[in-house]
Order: C-alpha cells, then structure tokens, then sequence
C-alpha cells in the first residue's frame, strides 16, 4: 500500500501520526526519511500524544532514543549524529526495534540494512512554505483499508 497527501501545518503533520499510532500493531518500526525541518519529528509528536498523551517532544538528537509510554511505548529513535549502521548495531538497537511497542525512527536511512524488512516508510518532503507532502509505503505490513479515509478526516479537523 502506498498514499501520499500533502498537509498544510505542523498541526496535519502531527494528525496523521496520531491517525498512524492508533492503527498500527505493536512491534511496528515506522522508518521516517526526509531533509531537515520535514517535519519528521512533528509526526512522531502525534504519534506520541495518542500512545502516551505526550505533548512535548523532542528530537533525540543527542540521546539517541526517547520513550513515551509504558504499556504500549513509543520508542523514538533520531540517527542524524549516527556515523553509520555499525553505531547503531553497537548501541544494541534490538531491542528497541523489536521492543514492545513502536517504533519511529527518523533519518532511517543511516540505519541501514539493519532495519527489518517488515515496516512503515514514510517519506516527508517541503512542498513551500508550511506544506508538506507525506508518502506513506505499507512494506510487509496490512494497513487498515479506510486509513486514506480516516487521515482525510484528520487533516480536516486539524485545519490548515
């Protein structure tokens, strides 16, 4: 499965990752890609406020990985300082990539090979101004069937 939509401020932005936590399993790895300032982090921010009622996210830059949660966490890993996939493998990214919950990993690419076959890609890009466009790419995963549907409804009541 493949959607894309595009969103209008960081307030849709983060709808759609409220609209992804509530409908994906746990153990689930959503592999973030997209330039700085994409909004990467806004997504995972709602992705944050419906698994564990976060507000306040930020960027693990320098931490590597922040946890909201605790029955069904949100693991939020950031690999932009990340020299490549050996770092993370020294960090022992298993258990956080098979952990219990979530899993939103931002500038995935720097992971490389280690990450599993089965995730959620999604692929954030400017599109001028406040807007951007958001791909999503179901790979090895089933989706829900009304997910378009219910990011539409999203959007719509996040404004833009």
């Amino acid at each position: 499965m493949r959607l894309r939509v595009e969103t209008c401020s960081p307030e849709q932005t983060e709808a759609i990752g409220y609209v992804l936590a509530d409908c994906l399993a746990p153990g689930t790895l959503i592999a973030l890609f997209g330039d700085l300032a994409t909004g990467k982090t806004c997504l995972v921010r709602g992705m944050a406020r419906r698994r564990a009622g976060e507000g306040a996210v930020h960027s693990p830059t320098f931490t590597l990985v922040n946890q909201y949660g605790v029955e069904c966490p949100l693991y939020h890993l950031d690999l932009y300082r990340l020299g490549g996939p050996e770092m993370l493998a020294d960090l022992g990214y298993e258990e956080v990539f098979d952990g219990g919950g979530l899993c939103a990993v931002e500038w995935a690419e720097r992971a490389g090979d280690l990450l599993p076959a089965d995730r959620l890609n999604i692929y954030l890009a400017h599109a001028g101004g406040d807007r951007r466009t958001v791909e999503i790419e179901a790979v090895g995963l089933a989706l829900p069937a009304d997910l378009a549907d219910r990011i539409q409804s999203a959007l719509a009541a996040a404004g833009g």
